[in-house]
């Protein structure tokens, strides 16, 4: 009976959340229920607690946690400033009489966004209001137009530097240490964001070529979806200064935050430093930013550190509790005993996790679901980096199928009343099929993936 509670704790945590309930308290309360009832028909150690205040002083001294906050202040100032408007408009007077190019400027300018801001909710919202109308306005269906918009909105999962990257690297790091250990290896290889920041550049740059590919041959195919030469007939082309003046600074932002992980010459936490600062002085230096602007990026950035931080912590005393039940034991005999191995575990996986993220955010799945299959995972053989990607993609996916996509959601919210539902269910699923691809692609050829983290070090 007691190796059925972990299950049991897991589905309590599903439904409370169902009905609503807050993430971070759901997960607290039902662990300190399950661990009370433990104690009480003793099943379960109570000295186990004493060791979730390690855990919470663990998290105050994590390094590698501390650039969350600053990549959120980096991207709400992004958010909340002009340049992403400026950026758009000058990318759809350029590509404008291209096939599809008020959408291509879309993609481009959301991978952009994506690469600053890593918060889907954030880019679906502001690519909504900023392009959905001109995008109807220039003889765009509402499919198309939809669908792009909600897939540009799900880059920043795999787009780096993102937040999910930043906590699944923290989280796989310590998993895959523990897998490490317990395949009697007493010196672990270290696993860091920097290598999944790595690891994502030739997948994202591939999702993103071919959505533009798509985007191209839906254009040329079917003219009426997308209208060839008419995207922005009203507007002149941008001059080369303004051009360069809207796509280089924060280009150049990016390459530095980027290109000082990639070297070397800096931590992921020392470039979000740089990252944060140099969007408050672009922000600053276009006029778009004023003390009562700054205090209103603040108390944003404020909030969503604490949500992800209060999370983080119920999750560490969930997952302390469902060890303390055998849960993790009760994982590594079930995954085991299938059929295929290392495959069918992950397929597996991959499904729970795709399925939670109708429900779940990224950081919730990230916080409970990765600490409990990762470590028997990566024992199974898996490369750390492989999977840390898999799943952010799967996860993108998952916020993009109907009817549960949280981008679904978000798009919704902003989209015209003329664009009907149904419209932005069946524009994303050609979106789909293109990322289901990709995973194919990369769990067919993990070097896709594995190849240039190799290479750099």
């Amino acid at each position: 009976m007691a190796e059925l509670v972990p299950l049991l704790m897991f589905l309590c945590v599903c439904l409370a959340l169902m009905f609503g309930y807050p993430v971070a308290f759901t997960l607290a309360g039902t662990a300190l229920s399950c661990a009370g009832l433990g104690i009480l028909s003793g099943h379960f150690d109570a000295n186990l607690l004493r060791a979730f205040p390690d855990r919470i002083f663990g998290t105050m001294n994590n390094y590698t946690l501390i650039a969350v906050p600053l990549f959120v202040l980096m991207g709400v100032v992004f958010e909340r400033s002009k340049l992403a408007e400026q950026l758009l408009d000058s990318m759809a007077r350029l590509c404008g009489r291209l096939p599809a190019g008020m959408a291509i400027s879309v993609v481009i300018v959301g991978m952009f966004l994506a690469a600053c801001t890593g918060i889907v909710g954030a880019t679906v919202i502001t690519m909504g209001l900023m392009s959905l109308p001109a995008m109807l306005k220039r003889g765009y269906s509402a499919e198309l137009a939809t669908g792009t918009i909600c897939a540009t909105g799900t880059l920043g999962q795999i787009i780096p530097p993102s937040i999910a990257l930043v906590l699944l690297g923290d989280i796989l790091s310590s998993a895959y240490q523990q897998a490490q250990l317990q395949q009697g290896i007493f010196n672990p290889q270290p696993v860091s964001v920097g290598d999944l920041f790595i690891g994502a550049i030739v997948p994202g740059f591939l999702l993103v070529s071919i959505y533009i590919a798509y985007l191209i041959i839906t254009s040329l195919r079917r003219p009426d979806l997308a209208p060839v030469g008419q995207d922005s007939s009203d507007l002149e082309r941008p001059s080369l200064f303004e051009l360069l003046r809207s796509l280089l600074p924060p280009g150049i932002l990016i390459v530095l935050v980027l290109g000082s992980i990639i070297s070397g010459a800096a931590t992921p936490t020392e470039a979000a430093g740089v990252g944060a600062m140099g969007a408050v002085l672009l922000a600053w230096q276009r006029g778009a930013l004023d003390i009562a602007r700054l205090g209103d990026i603040v108390r944003s950035t404020t909030e969503i550190t604490v949500m992800v931080f209060t999370i983080l912590l119920g999750a560490s005393l969930f997952s302390l509790v469902f060890r303390g039940f055998g849960g993790e034991h009760v994982i590594t005999e079930f995954f085991n005993g299938l059929p295929g191995g290392v495959i069918t575990a992950t397929l597996i996986v991959m499904l729970v996790i795709f399925l939670l993220g109708f429900i779940l955010d990224f950081i919730e799945i990230t916080f409970v679901v990765v600490p409990i299959v990762g470590p028997v995972l990566l024992a199974m053989g898996l490369d750390p980096i492989w999977l840390g990607i898999m799943i952010a993609l799967n996860l993108q996916t998952s916020f993009l199928t109907p009817p549960f996509g949280f981008a679904l959601f978000y798009l919704r919210g902003v989209a015209p009343a003329s664009v009907s539902t149904m419209a932005i269910y069946r524009g994303v699923l050609p979106f789909i099929v293109l990322q289901l691809a990709l995973m194919l692609a990369l769990a067919l050829w993990p070097q896709l993936v594995t190849w240039l983290p190799a290479q750099l070090h």
